[in-house]
């Protein structure tokens, strides 16, 4: 298990080194100049020497080669920079938003887990009834109704019939758990509403497929109990692919809830993606690819290791 465990580890260096190569070539070949959008914003009329003297201040003059070796070295010591927009601390910047997006998605993945798992077993043992057909209704609803749409029915109808709506302004968890979660709870719900459309999809499906092996009828022609069968028996395998879609959907939810951060008024970190890329801050855009990055290759190995918990084969190869 260990070698197992180092060799998962060890290739997460040449994933992460080629990422941050490839989003810097990436980033240098689009359209756009920060020092032109900084200083000619509002149609200043900004002298060449100027932007000059800024691209030179900012290290933009220098080869690329160079600016390359510069932002591997300080990605190394986890130095981001400086944001070339607002000339603060990369670090600090993401910090102050990160918590709110990495809440946002746990509760929004513990949603999902909570109805997701348990719907999608009914599913699969009362296949093809009233109750498989409730089921799939709803998923079906779930996978089709976009979360910033259905946050927008969620704040319309808690103003409608309560005449309140969830607070503008973000309090820390540990500062103010009420207050916190009467902000964050009603989006989690509007994302994990989809996300969990899709852990039922997939946990019954998979079930389904997993109840017609062989060594589940075995298992029943020796007697044992249905309710052993599917919990010790079935799910043990037919977890695999649900604990895949929950752990990239997981990671996709860090930087990928831009619109529904607008809806509900969320300053996290999908909306500070956006600005960095409207404003050609290649530095801030640089640190949350990386960001991003990382946590996929993070959950990709967190999922990695509930596979050779959950099945020993994987251990053993």
């Amino acid at each position: 298990m260990l070698a197992y465990v180092v060799h998962r580890l060890l290739l997460m260096i040449p994933t992460l080194l080629g990422v941050a190569v490839l989003v810097f070539l990436l980033l240098r070949v689009m359209p756009g100049d920060v020092v032109e959008l900084k200083l000619k914003a509002d149609g200043a009329d900004v002298s060449a020497e100027t932007l000059k003297a800024e691209r030179q201040r900012l290290g933009l003059d220098k080869p690329m080669a160079s600016q390359l070796a510069d932002w591997l070295t300080g990605l190394a010591t986890l130095d981001f920079g400086t944001s070339m927009w607002t000339e603060d601390r990369v670090s600090h910047e993401v910090a102050i938003r990160l918590q709110l997006s990495i809440e946002v998605a746990i509760l929004a993945a513990l949603v999902a887990v909570a109805i997701g798992i348990p719907f999608g077993i009914l599913a699969a043992l009362y296949r093809n009834t009233w109750i498989d057909q409730a089921i799939r209704i709803v998923a079906f609803a779930g996978l089709a109704t976009p979360s910033f749409w259905l946050g927008m029915l969620v704040i319309l109808g808690l103003l409608a019939l309560f005449e309140w709506s969830p607070p503008v302004t973000f309090t820390p968890f540990f500062q103010d758990p009420v207050a916190n979660l009467m902000q964050l709870i009603w989006p989690a719900l509007a994302v994990g509403y989809r996300y969990s459309a899709m852990v039922t999809r997939m946990t019954r499906s998979t079930l389904l497929e997993v109840l017609q092996e062989d060594y589940i009828r075995t298992a029943r022609a020796k007697g044992v109990s249905e309710r052993m069968v599917v919990l010790r028996h079935a799910m043990r395998n037919a977890m695999l692919p649900v604990i895949t879609v929950v752990g990239l959907e997981f990671a996709f939810l860090i930087g990928g809830l831009v619109v529904t951060e607008q809806v509900f008024n969320l300053n996290g970190i999908g909306k500070l993606f956006v600005d960095a890329t409207l404003h050609a801050d290649y530095t801030m855009v640089q640190a949350l690819v990386m960001l991003v990055a990382g946590f996929f290759i993070l959950v990709n190995f967190c999922v990695d290791m509930l596979y050779a918990v959950l099945d020993p084969r994987v251990r053993y190869r």
